[in-house]
């Protein structure tokens, strides 16, 4: 490979090839069809639509149109487990989908996990959709890159989420990569300032610190117009103009639940609030037994029942005394993790005991009003968790239990402070989506240098 080569292979495809979607079903609700019709426009965009808006009804009429109008493959990578949904969603509403593991190419559409990204070439297809796109946020992470890399030279792309940039408005940056437009780094030197030190790398720590970005001085309005310029957010219909009617969410109840720990952390007399991760982690490890008693006993009080979990040890604990329970852990198979998902989701066992990296993304779980959770700093697999239940579509009253420890006092803080980021995130997004900026990544050098007279 010559130079030339090694930098086209790096670049992105620029190519505007929106076009006017020809495939618009009335089954779909007008904020759906608004939602479609911008995103075949655009070509490559981003759609951050709340839980129970109807995602995967999207994906897959805009995968239809793609289909319709290239007569070309489209690939829609899930998590675990949505695979399988997203080919029955086709099944309801007359889109032909096919499911691959192994990648073969039996349609147009098909549908695969990301862990099977592998298997797949991109010249074999026109588009890709990536359903739960904030699996692409942290920069250095091993998905991220795979997915950027095989959409680099993709006309058409679609991401979508409900949680876009969970824990930073920076993490903005890697779906505006794997999409075409800024990448990472140029939007943080466009928009942002380092205060720790400009020199290191973007996400690495200095000195035992992680850098500090915050916005450039007037920057903050246009960094919000250019996200906008290739995303929607929406919460609501109402957000981008449309009636609410039909999605209004039940209420959702919040229960604190604290409970005693008998074996306080090496070196304590009594529980204190336990400071840096390291404590944390002992403190969460100290009080298994009792967080988990009170878990199963609020969870068998119901008809059915989830039960988060973080630790390998938690889970056992749940499945062995929680009755009619299977649990999804991960040195399952991907088959076994699918049997067991099937089996609570068609009612054969009232409770499932799993971890939110497992099971917390892209399913419907409307037919359970009930779970436990143990808190931890990462807001999106709470927000995420919970949204499997306390979604669109859900007809009753959905009651959350957390069971912490009162050592567990600056998890919990800092969970409802990034709740309160994403909540201010997405009122900027739905703000500014009205008056977008469009910011064009091609350079052309096209001006012949003029050379001295002298030289």
């Amino acid at each position: 490979m010559d130079y030339q080569d090694f930098i086209e292979n790096k670049s992105h495809y620029g190519g505007n090839d929106g076009f006017t979607p020809s495939f618009i079903p009335d089954y779909l609700m007008d904020f759906q069809k608004f939602l479609i019709d911008w995103s075949c426009v655009r070509g490559r965009a981003a759609i951050f639509a709340d839980c129970g808006l109807g995602k995967t009804i999207m994906q897959l009429v805009w995968a239809e149109n793609i289909v319709r109008k290239t007569n070309k493959r489209v690939l829609i990578l899930t998590p675990l487990a949505v695979g399988s949904q997203t080919v029955r969603e086709g099944e309801k509403f007359g889109i032909e989908v096919h499911r691959s593991k192994t990648g073969d190419l039996p349609g147009k559409i098909i549908v695969a996990n990301y862990e099977r990204l592998h298997y797949f070439k991109p010249e074999d297809f026109i588009a890709c959709v990536c359903d739960e796109s904030s699996i692409l946020k942290n920069y250095e992470g091993r998905y991220k890159g795979e997915i950027t890399g095989f959409m680099r030279k993709l006309p058409y792309r679609l991401l979508c989420t409900a949680t876009a940039a969970p824990n930073d408005y920076i993490e903005l940056g890697t779906s505006s990569e794997a999409i075409g437009e800024l990448g990472f780094t140029d939007m943080l030197a466009r928009f942002f300032k380092n205060d720790t030190n400009p020199t290191v790398d973007t996400r690495r720590r200095y000195h035992g610190d992680v850098p500090k970005w915050r916005f450039k001085h007037h920057a903050e309005t246009p960094f919000w117009k250019y996200i906008c310029s290739w995303a929607r957010a929406i919460r609501k219909p109402s957000d981008i103009g449309f009636e609410d009617d039909g999605f209004i969410l039940p209420k959702l109840t919040e229960n604190d639940h604290i409970v005693q720990v008998k074996n306080p952390r090496n070196g304590m007399l009594f529980n204190l609030p336990a400071v840096g991760l390291f404590e944390q982690r002992q403190e969460r490890r100290s009080s298994l037994t009792e967080r988990c008693e009170m878990a199963s006993t609020l969870a068998t009080a119901h008809e059915s029942s989830i039960l988060w979990c973080h630790l390998n040890d938690e889970g056992d604990l749940l499945e062995k005394i929680t009755p009619d329970s299977v649990q999804v852990c991960g040195h399952q198979s991907d088959d076994e993790k699918e049997e067991s998902l099937m089996a609570f989701l068609s009612v054969q066992v009232k409770r499932l005991v799993t971890k939110p990296m497992c099971a917390g993304f892209g399913l419907n779980m409307q037919h359970c009003a009930h779970m436990t959770f143990f808190p931890s700093h990462s807001y999106e697999q709470y927000y995420q968790s919970v949204r499997r239940c306390w979604r669109f579509g859900q007809k009753r009253e959905v009651t959350v239990d957390v069971v912490a420890t009162e050592g567990d006092a600056q998890v919990m803080s800092n969970l409802q402070r990034k709740a309160d980021a994403a909540d201010a995130m997405f009122s900027r997004l739905v703000e500014h989506m009205n008056s977008a900026l469009g910011i064009d990544r091609n350079k052309k050098f096209d001006k012949k240098m003029e050379v001295p007279s002298w030289l």
